[in-house]
């Protein structure tokens, strides 16, 4: 398997998530109502899954590696484009989990916010994921030898697995957090 296509099946996971944003920002623009839930879990899956673990592998072993190449200039800007549009994630889902918790905390005007922010990561993502595959991920294969392509695959098995300890021990963290409070 190249390193690609396991980014790939991720892309499928993230895909699935696009539906239920959808039909959320739907039911939003009809009620003007949040659903503090359904956007404390989807700000958990993208900065945990779509984020620190799937752009985490993207930035931080093939972007890494790809560095180390001697790039095209269409391939160069096209990782640039990536990585920006990575960060717009990040921003989107940052200031999406800001307006939630303003509306927890009485501003239920900032359903708004909540909405536009994720309609930015509804229409983000399908182009995203599209940029990546099309034209980006297979090209990008062609600068590694068969052995850079399972030492990276072999590093995205690690990454995978501290990925599900940090996020545990943070759980925990906070748990124990909660407990000490009482």
């Amino acid at each position: 398997m190249l390193p690609v296509e396991a980014l790939m099946q991720e892309h499928r996971i993230i895909e699935r998530m696009l539906l239920p944003f959808t039909k959320e920002v739907e039911r939003m623009e009809q009620t003007k109502k949040v659903n503090v839930k359904f956007v404390e879990i989807a700000v958990d899956f993208i900065k945990t899954y779509a984020d620190r673990t799937h752009h985490g592998k993207e930035e931080g072993v093939l972007f890494r590696e790809l560095r180390k190449k001697s790039l095209s200039n269409e391939h160069a800007a096209m990782m640039m484009s990536l990585i920006e549009e990575h960060v717009l994630s990040r921003k989107s889902v940052n200031a999406l989990e800001k307006a939630n918790m303003e509306y927890v905390n009485g501003n239920v005007a900032s359903w708004s916010e909540v909405s536009k922010n994720l309609k930015v990561l509804v229409e983000l993502y399908p182009r995203h994921i599209e940029k990546e595959e099309k034209k980006f991920f297979l090209p990008s294969m062609e600068y590694f030898s068969v052995q850079e392509r399972e030492a990276m695959m072999n590093e995205f098995g690690e990454f995978d697995r501290k990925i599900i300890h940090e996020k545990y021990e943070r759980v925990v963290g906070e748990l124990e957090k909660i407990v000490a409070t009482e």
